[in-house]
């Protein structure tokens, strides 16, 4: 958040999947049922960079740096859900994604964010694609066993 307490419209989303295409998804603890990938917002002067690996280790206990991280140069613009545009300042609303990788060599053990999720799953990247809610997420997803091969 920045000084005066709103979010700021530009966040990260990180597709954590293993070689194999399995792809890690959270449910929301604030609307069960609806599963994403890591997602959050960029904090003061981070980079996107900086978000990825901070969202990463908040909501999942992973240590992204010891894995390969990929920045897929990709950005989506969305209107923010009304229910969420509160966080934000008066008259934002938009967002901006940056969308990123993480590759990990396996389906790993995750500690949850209890206040932000309820239960993790790893799944086969089209059922992963299927479950998630966001248009954004589910686009991701499912580019990427294109985005694999040219890793």
């Amino acid at each position: 958040m920045n000084g005066v307490g709103y979010k700021i419209p530009v966040s990260v989303l990180v597709v954590v999947h293993t070689p194999d295409l399995q792809v890690l998804l959270l449910e929301r603890a604030d609307r069960p049922g609806f599963w994403q990938s890591v997602t959050g917002s960029q904090d003061g002067d981070e980079t996107l960079e900086q978000t990825a690996l901070r969202e990463i280790k908040e909501e999942t206990g992973l240590d992204a740096a010891r894995y390969r991280l990929i920045d897929w140069h990709k950005q989506n613009r969305y209107e923010i859900y009304l229910n969420w545009r509160h966080r934000y300042a008066p008259g934002v609303t938009h967002n901006t994604e940056h969308v990123f990788g993480l590759s990990v060599p396996a389906p790993l053990s995750i500690t949850l964010a209890p206040k932000e999720h309820l239960r993790y799953a790893w799944l086969p990247w089209r059922d992963a694609a299927d479950k998630v809610f966001s248009w954004s997420n589910a686009e991701a997803i499912r580019e990427l066993p294109q985005r694999v091969a040219a890793y």
